[in-house]
């Protein structure tokens, strides 16, 4: 098992170096740049800059450089420094930005996943162990509506409806008279009332499609011959089920950690959009509107490194998971 993981490990690293030449020309794909953008909205304010003047800041900003000059500067200085860039818009360092916005926005996804699977596998088991019930018709049609009801409209529903009758507001990050204030035990649990509606609604958000994939795997797996024997046999139904045929209902599941994660992280956008909550989902969204090619190329980078991170997970947790799966066939 450790050989697999090198081995996984050491061809991520040209999958990494093409993601990061993909994510640099991406951001290069629209016409112009930061300093043509910034003129351009000056011009339209009744502000003249002159040639000189916006020659300099193209100079400033190093956007005088051809696009492979600038790719590998950006390259060593996250290689040999963990330098990426400078942030044109914010006029600081892309590194204190993500420090600011990715854990948050990580620890956010993060539990979001936990709780999506926490409500999602115990449906989808009961509703494959109960087909036809009346619980589950009204499983599949809570999951249905969920699939049918965009993240950021959830959002403003239950926002409203929780200012309206606790008079709370679940916006932002804190309160207002903690903005300000220090870290401390009664901001820390204020923080956390407000990230309890980021939390479900994002992972809410995935449950519906994990309840019927759980729930069409299990029932594939009851009508196998080896659950029908185990049966036969005498074995308990709980620790029939959850021994054999759960553990092979989960397999696709688990195999979409690595899809799931960059989709938590970037399905966030709209709900922190809505919620006033400053996670890395606005914040690309604004680098992009304001070609700030460092900051958008970066968090471009991270969301694809961490579908290739995920995909790696995954494939070990199968391994663990099923003990059919083995590297090119042979135990390890």
């Amino acid at each position: 098992m450790l050989a697999y993981i090198a081995r996984r490990i050491v061809t991520l690293i040209p999958i990494l170096f093409l993601i990061s030449l993909v994510s640099f020309i991406v951001i290069q794909l629209p016409p112009g740049d930061w300093v043509t953008r910034q003129i351009n909205q000056l011009k339209l304010s009744g502000i003249q800059v002159d040639e000189g003047e916006a020659m300099r800041l193209t100079k400033l900003y190093g956007l005088d450089k051809p696009g492979g000059e600038r790719y590998i500067n950006w390259m060593k200085g996250i290689l040999l420094d963990g330098n990426f860039g400078w942030s044109f818009q914010w006029n600081m360092p892309v590194n204190r930005l993500l420090v600011e916005r990715v854990p948050l926005t990580m620890s956010i996804s993060i539990a979001s996943l936990i709780i999506s699977w926490l409500i999602a596998i115990p449906i989808g088991i009961y509703s494959a162990t109960h087909q036809y019930s009346v619980l589950d018709y009204v499983f599949t049609f809570i999951g249905f509506i969920g699939l049918a009801t965009p993240g950021f409209l959830v959002a403003l529903i239950l926002a409203w409806v929780i200012f309206s009758s606790t008079g709370f507001s679940p916006l932002g990050l804190n309160s207002n008279q903690f903005l300000d204030a220090p870290m401390s035990i009664a901001k820390f649990l204020d923080m956390l009332k407000h990230l309890i509606l980021p939390l479900l609604i994002i992972g809410l958000s995935s449950t519906g499609v994990t309840i019927r994939v759980m729930r069409a795997n299990l029932l594939d797996e009851l009508k196998k011959q080896y659950v029908i024997t185990a049966r036969a046999k005498g074995l308990r139904e709980l620790g029939l089920l959850l021994k054999y045929p759960v553990r092979m209902a989960i397999n696709p599941i688990i195999s979409t950690v690595g899809w799931i994660l960059p989709g938590l992280v970037s399905g966030e956008v709209l709900v922190s959009i809505v919620l006033g909550i400053q996670t890395t989902g606005p914040l690309l969204l604004r680098a992009v509107l304001e070609q700030d090619m460092y900051l958008a190329g970066s968090i471009v980078m991270i969301l694809s490194t961490l579908t290739v991170i995920g995909t790696l997970l995954s494939d070990i947790l199968l391994a663990v998971m099923d003990p059919r799966i083995r590297y090119g066939g042979v135990s390890k």
